[in-house]
């Protein structure tokens, strides 16, 4: 069992790890093909400066998940040093439990916003799974796909957290 959970997380962290490259590389090229259109072309596309925020803010919440997965977060390392073996680890068990409770949270509030998100970005257009397939639609996309990464998240972190606290049991 552990050498399965071991193999698992080993597999979910390197794909967070890819998503994490790929939206970072993807808020460097919006920018920089933003500014270029911008300051170069005096053509800015409408949907730079939005497409890098998005991908900033999935970018971080992708990364909270990696760092609840890898112990990663901010802990107090050196009261855990000072204190006995057991106490420590039952307070980063602690700590591991909070950041659980943190997850759901995440995940139930997330699903409630995104279920409720009303509007629509005007500068973009998307991409919808429909009966015929992938479709492009040519009409504004909708504001709740920005805010999915909530219920991810809130997944990815309970999961990655539940991982490492039974590691450690």
């Amino acid at each position: 069992m552990q050498l399965f959970l071991d193999k698992f997380d080993l597999f979910v962290h390197r794909v967070l790890e890819a998503m994490c490259s790929l939206f970072l590389a993807l808020m460097v090229g919006f920018t920089i093909y933003t500014v270029v259109m911008r300051y170069v072309f005096a053509n800015p596309p409408v949907w730079g400066d939005l497409l890098t925020v998005l991908s900033n803010i999935w970018l971080m919440f992708i990364a909270l998940s990696l760092t609840a997965r890898d112990n990663e977060h901010i802990a107090l390392n050196l009261i855990y040093e000072k204190l006995p073996h057991r106490l420590a680890l039952f307070i980063r068990q602690f700590w591991k439990l909070m950041i659980i409770l943190v997850g759901i949270i995440l995940i139930v509030y997330g699903i409630e916003l995104v279920e409720g998100m009303r509007g629509k970005y005007w500068e973009m257009w998307h991409f919808e799974f429909t009966a015929e397939g992938l479709q492009f639609k040519e009409n504004y996309m909708p504001k709740k796909y920005a805010v999915m990464i909530l219920p991810i998240a809130g997944f990815l972190t309970a999961f990655g957290a539940a991982i490492c606290f039974l590691k450690k049991l």
